[in-house]
């Protein structure tokens, strides 16, 4: 062990937004407990490509000592856990840094440093925002007179519990069923999630940034055992701490060793649209 320069993390000034996570290509940080947390010292390799991306100042770069940085453990790491394209970023940003230069010469530009006026800063997920261009059209609520009717429209929803923590590997409700992976947000979001997305599928509820979120990747990858399930499905919202969701099941598909499960991320915006679906 020897002295070198690593991420370090102010606790106080995280706010777990997720874009520091985004922004290292080697993988070192993850989101825990609602905080980004620096996963293995090995995997940094101390040159900050995170602090860029952080809109709050809770990264810097010290020197301690720490376990060298591991090139080839990081490398397969990433394989392991985010695939060849993973790697291939790694790969690109190294070489960015040989040429002294950020992997993103634009992200200081992007990022705020500091909160606006009107709650405009701060994490991209909790910025405020008001009003719904879908909505212009809508009726107006008709206060109530007195018992409000049983229901309004059918749900698709087909099995108890939802929440992650909740439910257990091997459960019927899993079985010969496409899987929805939903963030908590999206069912709000989107006025479209049951039909769209929940109908004939078994259904996980879960927050990465608000839930505690360690037993997920395991959990997870024991529900994937399961070689009756032959697709999940990530529903998540535009958020950046929205994507430590995709991350998760990312890891527990590899960790299940299933190279038949076809796994999927659909991203959407803060009025429900859907903005991309892509494969994991």
């Amino acid at each position: 062990m020897a002295t070198r320069k690593i991420i370090q993390i102010d606790e106080d000034l995280c706010n777990g937004c997720g874009n520091c996570i985004t922004g290292c290509a080697e993988g070192a940080l993850q989101l825990i407990d609602g905080k980004a947390r620096l996963v293995k010292e090995q995997f940094c390799d101390g040159f900050g490509d995170c602090i860029g991306h952080c809109p709050t100042g809770a990264l810097t770069i010290v020197e301690r000592e720490a376990d060298a940085f591991n090139e080839q453990a990081t490398k397969m790491n990433l394989l392991q856990t985010q695939g060849v394209t993973a790697v291939k970023r790694m790969d690109k940003a190294n070489a960015a840094h040989e040429r002294g230069e950020h992997p993103d010469e634009n992200v200081l530009k992007q990022v705020p440093r500091a909160p606006q006026a009107g709650g405009g800063g701060g994490c991209p997920g909790m910025r405020m925002r008001m009003g719904n261009s879908n909505s212009a059209a809508a009726p107006a609520p008709t206060p109530s007179q007195g018992a409000l009717p049983p229901k309004m429209m059918p749900s698709a929803l087909e099995q108890w519990p939802v929440q992650l923590h909740l439910v257990q590997p091997g459960a019927p409700f899993f079985q010969n069923k496409e899987m929805a992976i939903l963030s908590t947000c999206s069912p709000i979001a989107s006025a479209d999630v049951h039909w769209r997305f929940m109908q004939g599928r078994s259904v996980v509820v879960a927050c990465p940034k608000l839930d505690r979120t360690e037993p997920y990747v395991e959990k997870l990858a024991a529900i994937f055992q399961d070689t009756s399930i032959p697709k999940a499905l990530v529903v998540r919202m535009e958020v950046p701490c929205c994507g430590g969701l995709s991350r998760i099941v990312q890891e527990a598909h590899a960790r299940s060793g299933r190279a038949d499960l076809v796994v999927e991320e659909i991203t959407l915006s803060l009025t429900g649209e859907v903005l991309s679906t892509q494969p994991l």
